[in-house]
């Protein structure tokens, strides 16, 4: 694996690994949250910003539309909000605008999770959505391996039920 060199919302490169909290508390607040000039310094701008994470999230949402484990977790008939909630929060995370706390508060992951029964199946469909989306974007490999490495370690903290239900505690 890659080492990797970037803080969450500072520019590259850097020894650190991403922070697990959201980029809320270090990411510019410009005048204008939608000068996307403000977060050139961030890992959001230097991806591209708003279009590319809009992109990777579009595409991950058209595999969870496609996969009926997944699409049986969200219970909206549409998910077009969905989408824009992980944008938003994929934007504030990787040091973009604050729209994820201003309209939803700490993102909370886990307990947002504790009603869906994620296996490690769920998780591993969740990521072959996602890794379309990643593609997607056509990232230089150290952003891609960045933003990869953040994307299997918080699918993996998110499990929280046994393949085998019988396994169930």
């Amino acid at each position: 694996m890659l080492p990797i060199p970037v803080k969450v919302g500072h520019p590259l490169p850097s020894t650190s690994r991403p922070s697990a909290e959201p980029a809320a508390a270090t990411a510019p607040v410009p005048a204008d949250p939608a000068d996307e000039s403000a977060y050139a310094d961030t890992f959001y701008g230097q991806i591209g910003g708003h279009e590319t994470f809009k992109k990777i999230i579009h595409v991950f949402y058209q595999g969870i539309a496609a996969d009926p484990l997944l699409r049986a977790m969200y219970h909206e008939e549409d998910l077009g909000p969905a989408e824009h909630r992980m944008l938003m929060f994929m934007e504030q995370y990787w040091g973009g605008p604050r729209t994820y706390l201003e309209e939803r508060g700490h993102p909370r992951l886990r307990m947002r999770h504790v009603p869906f029964a994620v296996t490690p199946e769920a998780r591993d469909r969740w990521l072959a959505a996602m890794r379309k989306g990643v593609d997607s974007a056509e990232l230089s490999p150290l952003h891609e391996a960045t933003l990869w490495d953040y994307l299997e370690r918080a699918a993996a903290s998110l499990v929280n039920a046994p393949s085998d239900p019988s396994q169930r505690v």
